[in-house]
C-alpha cells in the first residue's frame, strides 16, 4: 500500500512539471488583435483586402490599428462603400496605411518627433512631444500589444489615405 501511494504522490508531483515544460505559442498579430475584441472592423478590413497573411507573417511588424469605437465616428456607409469587391484596391492601401514593417514601440517613440513609413508607401508623422502619441490625426489610446511577429498601437481616429 506505501508502494501504491508513492507512485501516486510522485505522479501528482510530476504532472505540473511535465505542463510547465510544454511551449505556449504566443499569438500573431492577427490572433492579438481579435483576441482583443476592440478592433473587429479592422481585422474585416484586412481580410476584405487579402492581408490576413501579412498578420500571420513572420514580421515584426507594427500596426496602428483604429478601435473599432473609432470606425463608429466615420460618417455612415463609410466602410461598407470601402469593404465592397470593387474597392479592394482602395481598402487594401487603407489598410496598408496602418501597417509599419518592423516593431515600433512606445519607448521608441517616447519624446521625440519621428516619421513611419507604411507597407502603402505613406509616411506616417508621430509625435510624442505634447503628451500621448499623436499618429497622424489620430491619437495613440493603447499602446504596446504584444503579439509574436510584432506590436499593436490602438488608434482613435480612422485615416482613409487618398
Amino acid at each position: 500500500m506505501k508502494t501504491v501511494s508513492r507512485v501516486l504522490i510522485a505522479a501528482a508531483l510530476a504532472a505540473p512539471l511535465a505542463l510547465s515544460s510544454v511551449a505556449i505559442k504566443a499569438q500573431d498579430l492577427a490572433e492579438t488583435a481579435a483576441a482583443r475584441g476592440q478592433f473587429e472592423t479592422m481585422m474585416a478590413a484586412v481580410k476584405g483586402a487579402g492581408m490576413g497573411d501579412i498578420l500571420k507573417g513572420e514580421g515584426p511588424y507594427t500596426i496602428f490599428a483604429p478601435t473599432d469605437a473609432a470606425f463608429a465616428e466615420l460618417p455612415a456607409g463609410t466602410i461598407e462603400d470601402l469593404m465592397r469587391p470593387e474597392n479592394k484596391e482602395k481598402l487594401a492601401r487603407f489598410v496598408s496605411y496602418y501597417m509599419v514593417p518592423g516593431k515600433v514601440t512606445s519607448d521608441d517613440m517616447r519624446n521625440k518627433q519621428m516619421t513611419a513609413k507604411t507597407l502603402g508607401r505613406n509616411q506616417l508623422d508621430i509625435n510624442s512631444l505634447n503628451g500621448g502619441v499623436r499618429v497622424d490625426k489620430a491619437m495613440v489610446v493603447e499602446s504596446d500589444i504584444e503579439a509574436s511577429n510584432g506590436v499593436i498601437h490602438a488608434v482613435d481616429t480612422v485615416v482613409i489615405p487618398e
